[in-house]
């Protein structure tokens, strides 16, 4: 749980702080040319990553078990892939630009905390993630805080456009974050590189079509800047945690993000606030409060499994035993044709056997049992 937690709120931080600096570009440019500069660069910076990583796989003198760190994705894999890119790389990004023209960054930062629900819902109800009244009172927090924001001052009860489309792209994201999910062993910068590089050749072809106007270089080289890292390196953390704590709480912890989006509207773009964004800002952290604060322990059986991902082995050999060392690692315990000295990262195809045991866990890429 520890090694998922902190790559999903560094990824948080990041995407959430493109989102005030997006608005600065918003007025610049078309929003789908803007979409298509922000993926392009996500794209292109982690197909230099992958050429780099694979230039140094090439030279180096001995490989070992050890060097084999990232399982590559498989034929299985591209219409889970396929379907991640059109909902959140294509129309996600298009209904985020078109809200962030039409409403203040702050409260449009604070109102994508609607993904975290949205990602929730489809991992419960649709791919039966478990859930509990904790889980359940936190989303309901987030939710209040998004119906907060998204009235329009004086509309009696009709939304605001913006709210709307900014609300659409969270859904839109949170069927990508579950279809991500079932790719999720898979080697995570691979997943981002061919999202960036799909979502972007799209969204710059249909800004072409629409005859979009090219801003200038410095301006497209800050664009592709911030999606690398906004986008990018944010998605690729993101999927690492997906591996280890499942789509709703991986949702959850990303919902620190909007806050981190809102601290840099306010101090950056000097953007005033109300008493609603601030009552919003309260009710959201009780939601996310709750959702960190979460711990789920039962006994539980582990059905046999075949798959690849990254994994490391610890000493312990108890990992049958209900009363297993914390720190263990209870799933990884198999024969190797190459010695692999201490708990270091490796990759490769491996068999687990059935074993029943109690331990605290997440719906990660070893526990998508029922409950």
């Amino acid at each position: 749980m520890r090694r998922g937690v902190a790559p999903a709120l560094l990824a948080a931080v990041l995407f959430g702080a493109s989102t005030p600096l997006a608005k600065l570009l918003v007025g610049q440019m078309t929003p789908v040319l803007l979409a298509g500069l922000l993926y392009a660069g996500s794209g292109l910076g982690l197909c230099l990553l992958l050429a780099a990583r694979h230039w140094r796989g090439r030279n180096d003198s001995a490989e070992t078990l050890q060097d084999r760190r990232s399982s590559g994705l498989g034929k299985t894999d591209l219409g889970w892939l396929a379907g991640a890119i059109l909902a959140g790389g294509v129309a996600g990004p298009l209904l985020l630009l078109a809200g962030l023209s039409t409403m203040a960054a702050s409260n449009a930062a604070l109102l994508l905390n609607l993904e975290g629900v949205f990602t929730a819902l489809f991992a419960w109800f649709v791919f039966h993630e478990n859930f509990d009244r904790r889980i359940l009172l936190g989303m309901a927090a987030i939710v209040a805080a998004g119906l907060m924001l998204s009235w329009e001052s004086g509309a009696g009860v009709a939304l605001a456009p913006g709210a709307l489309a900014i609300a659409g792209a969270c859904l839109c994201w949170a069927l990508d974050n579950n279809l991500t999910r079932k790719i999720a062993a898979s080697d995570a910068v691979q997943i981002a590189a061919c999202k960036g590089v799909a979502a972007g050749a799209v969204n710059l072809v249909l800004a072409m079509l629409l005859g979009a106007s090219w801003p200038p270089l410095s301006t497209a080289l800050a664009a592709g800047l911030l999606g690398f890292c906004g986008y990018g390196a944010s998605l690729v953390l993101f999927v690492l945690a997906l591996r280890q704590l499942g789509s709703a709480r991986t949702g959850a912890y990303f919902s620190i993000a909007p806050f981190a989006g809102a601290a840099i509207a306010i101090l950056v773009l000097h953007e005033a606030t109300g008493p609603r964004f601030w009552m919003a800002g309260g009710l959201m952290a009780v939601g996310l409060w709750l959702h960190l604060t979460e711990r789920h322990v039962h006994r539980h059986v582990h059905e046999p499994l075949f798959h690849a991902h990254e994994h490391t082995h610890d000493d312990t050999q108890g990992h049958t035993d209900d009363n297993a060392r914390a720190d263990a690692d209870p799933h990884h315990h198999h024969a190797h044709d190459v010695a692999v000295v201490g708990r270091i990262t490796h990759s490769h195809a491996h068999q687990h056997e059935a074993i029943a045991h109690t331990h605290a866990h997440f719906p990660d890429i070893h526990h998508r049992h029922r409950h």
